[in-house]
């Protein structure tokens, strides 16, 4: 049974999802998702009016309520089933995942299959957060008369926003904390990647959830971005995304609390001792998996000029044999998400090359697929050097110390992981002692996950803490009733 589509001579129109139904939005208008390697539109979404904004609100204000009054165990029921519903649904949901946001059949099941173990796990995890109670008379000069029980409660409407390049999994990583939490959901898939997330829905409602306990809203983000971040309706909100989109929300939405994860530029720091073998294998999935689209992607490797030229020639030769092409082939390397995104990482590579950066390999464009590219001798007038870009460019920067290393790596704005390659564990963990990031990989690539670390940015990077435990913490708030016995 289809729930979500009208289907056209061309292509399929999505629905809204409010109150536990499909619907057209009154705006009469939907918005054109387009392939970024078809390049072809294959479906519509929603754009969304303010009014139905506040429809959408209402009903999860309303539900919220209720729910929070059921058991833990009740909400669990519903969240297995969502889990398994998403099993079910995994090929179909892959294949859109594939088309949408170019990333390959393999990868996109993958992401399906992982989101159901994630859900499960968050429900697991949640049944173990118990609360604490305090006696009075542990603090100097206090009574034994009283107790204070301290308890988790929800905040209330958790708005979620996720990001393109993972937009099932991303999603689900806010929405089912929230849900287990005690909260509702507004949910506001990144547009490209609205489709996976009705999918993703599509999942929740045969799950039989509450009415009005999750909304779909999509939509053009000049008509509702920030009337739904400026919301009095809105309890908390919860974005993946770009740095300057984030701060832009942490701005507007005043005294509600944000978790935000943003932008990185994760450095791969090798040092003259590294295993430049294992380095090198790390750094090339950690930089050109999904092209680079991955905001724990390594976007910069400093290297000790000692083992410089022995690493780059390895990395040339093997960024030489990775997949190039289409996700239908299963390429690792495939188009960027835009033409846009693709002329930004053109001019990062234009700008180095021009500013005297020896070009090792790459270089070669054919409209937004980038191939893989290596650049040494990268300076630190390189734009390269320090902007995000989002895409299959690697800078190598050359340095003489760990403190250079270092003092390279914390000037960066952001500051959401980086790698140490070393054998000395003494070295490794005194480099990551002092290395200004969320999270350090040693002798690893950069990378989210197990899913139940915390999950940190720092500086530009973004603000709170995910995690599967540290997500449900961050949608919930500490209460405290204090019991006063009869002395």
């Amino acid at each position: 049974m289809t729930f979500t589509a009208l289907t056209s001579s061309s292509v399929s129109t999505y629905k809204l999802y409010i109150n536990g139904k499909w619907e057209q939005s009154k705006s009469g208008q939907a918005i054109d998702i387009q392939s970024p390697y078809l390049y072809e539109a294959i479906g519509k979404v929603q754009a969304i009016t303010k009014e139905e904004v506040d429809e959408a609100i209402h009903f999860a204000q309303k539900a919220q309520k209720e729910w929070a009054d059921i058991s833990l165990q009740e909400r669990a029921k519903y969240l297995y089933k969502w889990a398994d519903e998403l099993v079910n649904m995994q090929d179909e949901i892959a294949e859109v995942i594939k088309k949408e946001v170019g990333k390959s059949y393999k990868d996109a099941k993958s992401e399906v299959v992982r989101t159901a173990d994630f859900i499960r796990y968050t429900v697991e995890e949640a049944l173990h957060i118990h609360g604490e109670s305090m006696r009075g008379d542990s603090f100097p000069g206090g009574s034994q008369s009283k107790i204070a029980i301290i308890q988790r409660v929800p905040l209330g409407v958790v708005l979620a926003i996720p990001p393109f390049n993972y937009p099932v999994n991303l999603a689900a990583a806010k929405l089912a904390p929230a849900l287990m939490a005690g909260n509702a959901v507004i949910f506001k898939p990144a547009t490209q990647g609205a489709i996976s997330g009705t999918k993703m829905i599509e999942a929740l409602h045969k799950a039989e959830f509450p009415k009005g306990l999750v909304n779909l809203v999509t939509g053009r983000g000049s008509v509702i971005g920030d009337y739904l971040v400026e919301h009095k309706g809105i309890n908390m909100i919860s974005f993946t995304g770009g740095t300057n989109t984030g701060v832009n929300l942490a701005k507007k939405a005043s005294m509600v609390p944000l978790v935000l994860e943003l932008g990185g530029k994760d450095p791969g720091i090798v040092r003259e001792d590294a295993d430049l073998q294992e380095a090198a294998k790390h750094i090339i999935s950690g930089a050109f998996s999904y092209s680079g689209q991955r905001c724990t992607a390594i976007k910069r490797v400093l290297v000790h000029e000692s083992v410089a030229n022995e690493l780059i020639g390895i990395l040339k030769e093997e960024i030489e044999k990775l997949s190039v092409g289409s996700p239908e082939d299963g390429s690792m390397v495939v188009p960027l998400i835009d033409d846009q995104s693709a002329n930004f990482v053109q001019g990062l590579i234009d700008d180095a090359i021009k500013k005297g950066a020896t070009l090792v390999t790459g270089n070669k464009r054919e409209r937004n697929l980038v191939y893989p590219t290596l650049l040494d001798h990268v300076t630190e007038d390189m734009r390269v050097a320090w902007e995000e870009p989002f895409g299959p460019v690697l800078p190598v920067i050359r340095v003489s110390s760990d403190e250079e290393a270092i003092n390279i790596a914390n000037e960066s704005e952001f500051g959401l992981q980086a790698s140490v390659f070393t054998k000395d564990i003494n070295k490794a963990f005194a480099i990551a002692n002092k290395i200004e990031t969320g999270s350090v990989q040693i002798n690893g690539r950069t990378e989210r996950g197990p899913d139940h670390f915390p999950f940190i940015g720092v500086k530009g990077s973004g603000m709170g803490a995910q995690g599967i435990r540290k997500s449900i913490e961050s949608m919930t708030r500490e209460k405290v009733t204090v019991l006063n016995l009869a002395e």
